[in-house]
C-alpha cells in the first residue's frame, strides 16, 4: 500500500515529463523506491507512456535484458512503419528488428531512436545488485547515445546507496545526463497514512498504537509496515480487533527475530561482543543516526546522540576497530561512516527500542 511521497512524485514526473531526463532514484534499504517505482510506473502508463519495469540481479546481462524489453515493443511505435503494413498486423516488434549478431550499445541506440508516437521508460530497479563493470558501462553509453540523439526513450535506475556516486561510480560521464534524487525519509503524517491505509484494508484499528509505531519506524515504510502487520496478528491472536501498545511490543519482539536470520553469523558475533560490553545503548543510538540519515554517522549527528568525550572520528575508527560494524564510506565530502550490514542498525535499532517499550509498559502496568 503506498502513502504520501507527494512531492517526491512531482518531482520524478517533472524531471520525465517537462525536463526529459534520465533519473536515478538513490537511498537505503527499506525507504520505499520499488514502491515509488511501481506508482510511477502507473502514472506513466496512463500518460500513454510504454512502461517496461526491471529488476536487476547480479547476472543481468545487458543484451538478453534489452532484447526482452525490444520483444516487447510493438512496430506500431516505429517511424518507419505505417499503422496498416503487413509488418504491424502480423504482430512484429522491435525485436524482429535486431541482427543475429551480439547486441551492442550502437545497434540498440540505432533501433530506439526510430520510437515514435509515443514515450519510452525503462525502469531499472534494484541496479546496486547488478555488479557487472561491463552492464554498468554499457547503461552509461546508452544513456549519452539516447541524450546525444534527443531520443524519446528514458531510463529511471534505482539502487541501495548513500549517495549519487554509488550508484554511478566509474561512469562520472553521465552526470551531465541524470537527475539524482535521494528518497529521504517518511515524514511523521506520511507514515500515519500509511498505517490509516493498512487499517481501512484490513479492518483493525490502530489508534492506541499508530504513535508508538511511528516512533519506532523512523519514517522508514519497510519498518512501518512490518511492524503493524505483526501488531495486527498479534491483536488478533487476542481474538481483538483494536491493536494495542502491548501488541507493538510483541510486534518488535518478532521483528527482531525475523531481522535477526538475516545478520551474518560474523556480524552477529561481534554484535554479542559489545553487547556483553555494555554498548547495547550506545549502538542502538548510532543505529538511529544511520537509519534518519540515509545510512550515514557523521561527525555532528552523532555529537547529537551521544555524549562524546573525544572527536566524533577517533570514536568511530575505535568502534570500527574494535567490532567491524562500521566503516568509512568512500570518498565521503565528510568522511562520515555506515554500518557494513544495512540490516545491523535496524536490528539494533529494534532491539534498544524492544527493551525501552517493554520497560514503560511495565511502568504503566
Amino acid at each position: 500500500m503506498f502513502a504520501g511521497r507527494t512531492k517526491l512524485l512531482e518531482s520524478l514526473i517533472r524531471s520525465i515529463e517537462d525536463q526529459q531526463m534520465h533519473l536515478v532514484l538513490f537511498g537505503p534499504r527499506g525507504i520505499g523506491k520499488t514502491s515509488a517505482l511501481h506508482v510511477l510506473c502507473s502514472i506513466a502508463q496512463e500518460a500513454r507512456y510504454v512502461v517496461r519495469y526491471i529488476s536487476c540481479g547480479e547476472r543481468t546481462d545487458f543484451p538478453e535484458l534489452f532484447r526482452a524489453i525490444l520483444n516487447d515493443i510493438p512496430l506500431l511505435y516505429h517511424e518507419n512503419y505505417d499503422p496498416t503494413s503487413d509488418e504491424i498486423e502480423d504482430g512484429l516488434n522491435f525485436g524482429h528488428l535486431l541482427p543475429d549478431a551480439p547486441l551492442t550499445v550502437a545497434a540498440l541506440s540505432d533501433v530506439l531512436a526510430k520510437i515514435s508516437g509515443t514515450r519510452l521508460l525503462i525502469v531499472l530497479d534494484e541496479f546496486d545488485r547488478a555488479h557487472g563493470a561491463e552492464f554498468r558501462r554499457s547503461i552509461a553509453e546508452l544513456i549519452k547515445n539516447l541524450s546525444d540523439r534527443g531520443s524519446r526513450v528514458q531510463l529511471v535506475i534505482a539502487g541501495v546507496a548513500q549517495n549519487l556516486n554509488e550508484i554511478i561510480e566509474h561512469i562520472p560521464s553521465i552526470r551531465r545526463n541524470i537527475i539524482g534524487i535521494q528518497l529521504p525519509n517518511m515524514a511523521a503524517e506520511e507514515i500515519a497514512e500509511l498505517i490509516a491505509n493498512g487499517q481501512a484494508e484490513s479492518g483493525m484499528e490502530f489508534a492506541q498504537a499508530r504513535r508508538l509505531i511511528a516512533d519506532v519506524a523512523l519514517g522508514l515504510p519497510y519498518l512501518a509496515s512490518l511492524i503493524s502487520q505483526h501488531a495486527g496478528l498479534a491483536a488478533l491472536e487476542r481474538d481483538d480487533s483494536q491493536v494495542s501498545p502491548a501488541d507493538v511490543e510483541t510486534a518488535i519482539g518478532r521483528a527482531v527475530e525475523e531481522i535477526e536470520l538475516r545478520i551474518a553469523p560474523a556480524n552477529r558475533h561481534q554484535i554479542d561482543r559489545a553487547f556483553a560490553e555494555g554498548r547495547e545503548r550506545e549502538l542502538g543510538l548510532l543505529s538511529r543516526v544511520a537509519l534518519q540519515n540515509s545510512g550515514r554517522l557523521d561527525d555532528m549527528h552523532v555529537h547529537e546522540a551521544i555524549d562524546l568525550k573525544v572527536p566524533a572520528q577517533d570514536y568511530l575508527q575505535s568502534l570500527s576497530d574494535l567490532y567491524g560494524l562500521i566503516a568509512p564510506i568512500n570518498d565521503d565530502p565528510r568522511d562520515a561512516y555506515a554500518f557494513v550490514d544495512d540490516g545491523v542498525p535496524v536490528y539494533l535499532w529494534m532491539r534498544l527500542m524492544q527493551d525501552h517499550v517493554l520497560r514503560d509498559l511495565v511502568m504503566q502496568s
